[in-house]
């Protein structure tokens, strides 16, 4: 990000000074190298800013009415695709009218048939997002960055030797974000023998990200080869492509969201990362330092004493895929058995495999668990002087944790960090309505104005309670509450008389 802003200043004070028969050249140039638009080029160079751009306004033709009618019909019709829709609202309005499931407006009714099917996708592209939750992503000057990366596919691996990873980042929060940064927990898992290794990070950042790759290429008594990550932000960037590049790493990235390309550090992030942290919230420098303790502890039980199994070919005949799988081996195995692995390796592999001791490093692994326990349930030791929190247990010695071993079925779950989830589904709210005594009279102002923007009321709710409403910091939950009560009134001019009828007829019974 340094490098493009440093690139998009040198360039742009050359751009203001230089005559505008040589600005096309120096503009052409700018965006063949970074791959941006030209219009943001353009802004760029000259050292506008987004929020500096004068928008230029435009009579809206369509309104929320409209847009309501159009979700009915798109629904009726199966969410089928605009040019689809275009042909069948003439069809449909006339079948919905005759049969009494529809009562348009003669204006609303009008722009819905004259609306194009262009439009009519652009309308609908809100209430899609809602359906898939998938966006076409943003491309600027990044872009340039994941290009130069090339693509990797799950089946373009092959048998590659060890030293290839794949990586990836899971956040630690559970529940809605609500201020703050979460950790994160870099995952790099080895293609060839599984072997994978877990990084703590404060928060998600680039600069810790390479910090990330550099200890884990410390740690490994194998040389890293090259690492295959999704495109993440994080990891495209011009630091991470220079750290690799001055590395030797081969860089590749994923299609955009194909998880199956990652298939192997995706199954790691649930059968590791989840497993042993489970799904709590963790922030701080405290919490980073108990995460780490956990991953040098897990990192060497894992590897030397946890089997897997891997993939060894995988066939289709019609609807019915067939798998088959090596033996289980653990990481340590596989690469011990590898030919591609020098021999100095492996005698330090089996070293170190004989000074382990498994039963040690699980009482270990529990005990740093009760620990992020207690910090994810009652926050980092320093706010954990209340009469909720538990104390953290002393460890045990090792002939006891041992015996408990026989036992310990009996308990249940033994993870501290394992949480079930709740089957029923939440009915409470978890913060005050900040507008349950002065919605009737935002309603009041609204029915007098409909056309009132959020913010005109919200300086009207300023003006009038400023103890309440004076740092206007409720203004984004009036925004969606004034857009939920337009939304209702246009379902209202839409389906009004229709609801009126049906009250009759429910009167009447």
């Amino acid at each position: 990000m340094t490098t493009r802003k440093e690139l998009t200043k040198a360039i742009g004070a050359r751009y203001r000074a230089a005559p505008k028969s040589e600005k096309q050249k120096i503009l052409d140039e700018f965006v063949a190298l970074t791959g941006c638009h030209r219009k943001h080029a353009i802004r760029a160079l000259n050292g506008m800013r987004a929020a500096d751009v004068e928008e230029k306004g435009r009579n809206r033709v369509y309104d929320e009415a409209t847009r309501q009618a159009l979700i009915m019909l798109w629904e009726a019709a199966d969410r089928v695709c605009g040019k689809r829709l275009k042909a069948l609202v003439p069809m449909l309005i006339d079948a919905m009218e005759r049969h009494g499931h529809l009562e348009l407006d003669l204006i609303v009714k009008d722009k819905v048939l004259a609306v194009s099917a262009a439009t009519i996708d652009r309308m609908l592209a809100g209430t899609r997002l809602q359906i898939d939750g998938q966006r076409k992503r943003r491309k600027g000057i990044g872009a340039a960055i994941r290009r130069s990366i090339p693509v990797r596919t799950f089946a373009d691996w092959g048998d590659p030797p060890p030293g290839f990873f794949e990586i990836d980042m899971v956040e630690h929060y559970n529940g809605p974000k609500t201020d703050g940064d979460y950790l994160h927990t870099l995952v790099l898992t080895d293609i060839a023998s599984g072997w994978t290794e877990c990084i703590a990070m404060r928060h998600r950042s680039q600069a810790l990200v390479i910090e990330g790759l550099a200890t884990a290429a410390e740690d490994l008594l194998f040389p890293m080869l090259g690492v295959d990550s999704d495109n993440d932000s994080a990891f495209m960037t011009q630091d991470v492509f220079d750290y690799c590049v001055a590395h030797r790493l081969v860089q590749t990235r994923s299609r955009a969201y194909k998880k199956n390309d990652q298939a192997w550090v995706e199954q790691k992030n649930g059968a590791i990362v989840r497993r042993l942290v489970g799904y709590g919230r963790l922030s701080g420098s405290e919490a980073t330092k108990t995460l780490a303790q956990l991953y040098a502890s897990s990192r060497l039980y894992i590897n030397f004493f946890q089997p897997s199994f891997k993939l060894k070919s995988k066939t289709r005949d019609g609807a019915r895929v067939k798998k088959v799988y090596h033996p289980p081996a653990t990481p340590c195995d596989r690469l011990i058995a590898h030919p591609a692995v020098d021999p100095t390796v492996k005698a330090d592999l089996a070293a170190q495999f004989l000074a382990l001791d498994p039963v040690r490093l699980l009482q270990q692994i529990r005990i740093v668990q009760q620990a992020l326990s207690d910090i994810a349930t009652y926050g980092p030791p320093a706010q954990q002087a209340t009469p909720t929190a538990s104390p953290s247990p002393s460890p045990t010695p090792i002939a006891e944790f041992l015996s408990s071993l026989s036992t310990a079925w009996k308990e249940g779950e033994v993870r501290p960090t394992h949480r079930k989830k709740s089957n029923a589904p939440r009915w409470w709210r978890t913060r005050v309505n900040p507008f349950a005594e002065a919605w009737p009279v935002i309603e009041g102002w609204l029915d007098a104005d409909p056309s009132a923007s959020a913010n005109e009321l919200m300086d009207r709710l300023a003006a009038m309670t400023p103890e309440v409403y004076g740092s206007k910091a409720q203004l984004r939950t009036l925004q969606r509450r004034v857009g939920e009560w337009r939304s209702e009134r246009a379902k209202e001019m839409v389906l009004g008389s229709l609801r009126k009828a049906g009250a009759k007829t429910v009167e009447h019974q």
